[in-house]
């Protein structure tokens, strides 16, 4: 691989220019990023599934009955959102293994949808396993759903413009002198 292929590699990888979609998913799914990110949302999933049936049912007994309430719709936020993350990385990893195609899989039905924001007020009495979970999932719900967006739904206009790739173009055009 040339120093030009190399320092745009991964500049490249996310964005669509000049490339089809398909080959982007497809490069993105084959790269240590998506294996980090994998690792990162099964190993997420597991531990959560763990603290709520575990630490966290015997926590949630030992609530008021207003705070269990909120604890369970907490609780139901963060198991649906760790369901889409996984499911968004299975389908990448089912693009690696040949299981799907990178065409299939830029689809819409397996786009993230966007992460609405909720009131950061929230209650105070929730336990703090819990409300270090739920930031967790949401700091890695926001990085997947960048990478999803980077990868099927950004429309580089015709005028954009890669800064990494035109400094490169600038140094070639220099040495070919």
């Amino acid at each position: 691989m040339s120093l030009v292929e190399l320092m745009t590699s991964d500049a490249n990888m996310l964005s669509p220019t000049g490339r089809s979609r398909a080959a982007v998913v497809d490069d993105f799914a084959r790269s240590e990023l998506f294996d980090r990110t994998f690792q990162e949302g099964m190993e997420l999933v597991e531990e959560t599934a763990a603290y709520l049936d575990g630490d966290g049912r015997r926590e949630s007994k030992l609530l008021s009955r207003s705070t269990a309430l909120a604890y369970a719709g907490e609780s139901m936020k963060l198991t649906t959102r760790l369901m889409q993350i996984a499911s968004w990385l299975l389908v990448q990893r089912a693009v690696r293994e040949g299981d799907m195609t990178a065409e299939t899989a830029c689809e819409v039905r397996y786009r993230l949808a966007d992460r609405k924001i909720a009131d950061e007020a929230g209650n105070p009495e929730l336990p703090i396993a819990l409300i270090e979970y739920l930031v967790r999932t949401d700091k890695l719900y926001d990085r997947v759903l960048h990478l999803d967006r980077r990868m099927y739904l950004d429309e580089p206009g015709e005028d954009a413009v890669n800064p990494v790739q035109s400094q490169l173009d600038r140094l070639t055009a220099a040495f070919r002198l």
